[in-house]
């Protein structure tokens, strides 16, 4: 399943993280173990709710014709609240998966958990 980017399209040209990259993800799906953010999915559900609300209110901004400067002000603080999500999943990741990985003795499966934490974190300034 393909997440977008705050700048992505509905048909996925700009994606985050895909299933095809070839991540790891099965360690962190095996038994007893459970990715990172699980332990506040409460909290990142909660956000996410709010960023959606961020989204829906500039989309009526638009619609409603207000002031350029406003409507990039609202977008600027979306994409902070949208940043400040991506850099606790990180850390959830380099916490969890990753610690997990090399706690376990499994360097193979560390060095791949970090580089995908590398490579999101390098998505992530790119966007």
């Amino acid at each position: 399943m393909a997440t977008t980017a705050a700048h992505g399209t509905d048909t996925g040209a700009d994606t985050i993280g895909t299933e095809s990259e070839g991540h790891s993800g099965d360690f962190c799906a095996t038994e007893g173990h459970h990715h990172g953010y699980i332990s506040d999915k409460t909290g990142y559900q909660k956000r996410m709710r709010r960023i959606e609300g961020q989204a829906r209110g500039i989309s009526k901004m638009i619609d409603d014709e207000k002031y350029c400067i406003d409507i990039l002000t609202q977008i600027s603080a979306l994409t902070s609240a949208l940043e400040s999500v991506a850099i606790g999943l990180v850390d959830d990741h380099l916490k969890h998966c990753v610690m997990d990985a090399a706690r376990l003795g499994n360097a193979e499966e560390a060095a791949a958990k970090l580089k995908e934490a590398t490579d999101a974190i390098a998505r992530l300034v790119r966007s």
